[in-house]
């Protein structure tokens, strides 16, 4: 069966490997798939099923801002060198007739050491090579320039396609991605990719409260246990596997008898289907997951200097009246409490948003392979 090596690499939360695994199960349907691991593998959430997991030792930021090894045992020295002899060998050993590649060039610089070779590799063995890229990209650099002329060399030199998980409609990648000189490399849409769907639960009284991953979702669960004492209304705080284990004693220690704590959750669709309303972030996944699962939803924003993805996806989503939006500078219990009460009368409209990412992407590359032999 052809072979599909995938790469991802996680670090701030879990939306790259969760959209991974999305299209994993998507291209198990018709390859064998692959994946090469770069994060560290969240306990509680498992890998599609017939998926090769390759994981490799974990790098990326950790709860202080710091990057480094997420292994005790190794230096991040040790931890590069064994990665990059653990990708080329896994390479070779599969022989695979797609490498895809999430996010880079146009993000994770930090990883061309690695990915770098893994391309070139796959140049001279003839397999075909793409990047897999989300809806809109981090475009606050304050070397955005050099950032993005930077990415298209490295696009146009080691790629053959650049599929774009997104609905041109919503977010095109010209928005948020200005190289000098127009990429070479095609370009593809693919539409959003989201999981299948769970079986409908019945609607609680609940609101559901999520931070994606969790390590950077302190504030947005502390403020919403708080705000629940203003409310009454019930809520299920799900914290996410990689919220540091000092904020989840904090939140334990401040939350009260209204509110239900979760460290993490298998399917956060499920949880949503089954809840009155939704407060989170604005990550692509959990975007997505709020936007079919038809609920009213409150978006609060992640934002950062250098990171305002999630602010103009939120905006976005806003203006087709799918969700509402609280800035991230309001974010207290009061301004909370008192978007928590408003979201019973707040009815989301649908949306048209192409959604089959997940096997459009599996056939363009199985159409690229068939029209290539």
């Amino acid at each position: 069966m052809t072979t599909v090596l995938f790469y991802c690499q996680h670090s701030v939360g879990l939306g790259h490997l969760m959209r991974s695994y999305a299209l994993c199960a998507a291209l198990t349907e018709r390859f064998r798939v692959v994946l090469l691991c770069g994060g560290p593998l969240p306990s509680g959430i498992e890998p599609p099923e017939g998926v090769e997991i390759v994981p490799l030792p974990p790098l990326g930021v950790g709860p202080d801002g710091r990057f480094g090894s997420h292994d005790p045992r190794l230096a991040v020295d040790e931890a590069w060198a064994m990665r990059r002899r653990r990708i080329l060998s896994t390479f070779r050993a599969t022989r695979p007739a797609v490498v895809l590649v999430e996010l880079f060039p146009f993000g994770r610089a930090k990883f061309a050491r690695e990915i770098v070779p893994l391309l070139e590799e796959a140049r001279a063995a003839g397999a075909l090579a793409a990047c897999s890229l989300r809806d809109i990209l981090v475009h606050r650099r304050a070397d955005q320039q050099a950032h993005d002329d930077r990415a298209r060399a490295r696009a146009d030199a080691h790629l053959d396609a650049v599929l774009v998980h997104s609905d041109p409609r919503f977010a095109r990648l010209e928005e948020s991605f200005a190289p000098a000189q127009p990429l070479a490399v095609p370009v593809r849409y693919t539409g959003f990719v989201v999981r299948k769907p769970a079986t409908a639960s019945r609607r609680g009284r609940h609101v559901v409260v999520s931070a994606g991953g969790g390590l950077v979702g302190e504030h947005l669960l502390r403020t919403a246990a708080a705000a629940q004492r203003a409310t009454g209304i019930p809520m299920r705080l799900i914290a996410g596997p990689l919220l540091p284990e000092a904020a989840w004693r904090r939140l334990s220690a401040e939350a009260g008898p209204g509110v239900e704590l979760v460290r993490s959750v298998p399917d956060l669709g499920a949880e949503l289907r089954s809840a009155a309303a939704s407060v989170s972030q604005a990550g692509y996944n959990t975007a997505l997951e709020v936007l079919t699962s038809g609920i009213p939803a409150l978006l609060v924003p992640y934002a950062a200097p250098e990171e305002d993805e999630q602010r103009r996806r939120a905006r976005r989503l806003e203006r087709l009246g799918a969700v509402r939006v609280l800035d991230p500078v309001r974010l207290h219990p009061e301004a909370l409490a008192r978007e928590i009460e408003r979201l019973p009368q707040f009815t989301p409209r649908p949306t048209a948003i192409d959604l089959g990412g997940a096997a459009r992407t599996a056939a363009i590359l199985y159409e690229r392979l068939r029209a290539a032999a």
